[in-house]
């Protein structure tokens, strides 16, 4: 199994309930990998590199459901989680949600509940991964302007001119222009409209990774 596919991890030390959602997933073509601990899903998990989402009991030997959602939480990749128990309650599940599980279900559940929320979370995960990427690329651009070459990009994104840039920097606008020009070649678009896009694209994305 490739570790680009997504995968439904579920973390249960009830082997019986393991082998149920295992199954359960298999009959919609899902990819499922079983962990009896938090502590065994900790060791192997790299959410950077393994796309998909986290089926977690809340009662286990050793570290808890909350606990290794809280433990996730902190690390830079945010891991979509679902939260599955039979000792539930709403206090809980309000804990849960605020930590940013996905969902919070109760056992018992009907199949094509857990199946619509794994698909949710699936659909989560891949567009913050998407977001990821394109923010990393934008960044590596970015990395690559020299210093007055930022400055004058950030300015152009204010919306400035090159004669306001001009007088700004005390230089001249006829070497704000060839550092324009170099801007848009580094950052590969064609117009200030779309540097202005971009920059403002990457703004407003969540620093995930």
């Amino acid at each position: 199994m490739s570790k680009s596919e997504p995968t439904v991890f579920i973390v249960d030390d009830d082997e019986a309930v393991q082998q149920s959602l295992t199954m359960l997933l298999g009959t919609v073509g899902l990819n499922a990998q079983a962990y009896r601990s938090a502590e065994d899903f900790l060791d192997d998990y790299d959410p950077a590199a393994q796309p998909g989402c986290l089926l977690l009991d809340v009662r286990m030997p050793g570290m808890s459901g909350m606990e290794l959602q809280a433990r996730l939480a902190e690390k830079p990749t945010r891991t979509q989680v679902i939260i599955i128990t039979g000792h539930g309650d709403v206090p809980m599940a309000v804990e849960a949600i605020k930590a940013g599980a996905v969902d919070f279900i109760e056992k018992p559940f009907r199949d094509q509940v857990l199946l619509d929320s794994i698909q949710r979370a699936l659909e989560l995960d891949a567009k913050a991964r998407r977001e990821q990427a394109e923010r990393a690329d934008i960044e590596a651009k970015i990395a690559r302007l020299t210093p007055r070459e930022r400055q004058i990009a950030d300015l152009v994104v204010l919306g400035k001119s090159t004669k306001t840039i001009a007088y700004e920097l005390g230089i001249s606008q006829k070497t704000v222009d060839f550092h324009r020009v170099n801007i848009l070649e580094k950052m590969r678009v064609d117009s200030v409209v779309e540097l202005v896009r971009l920059m403002h694209l990457m703004r407003r994305m969540p620093v995930l990774i």
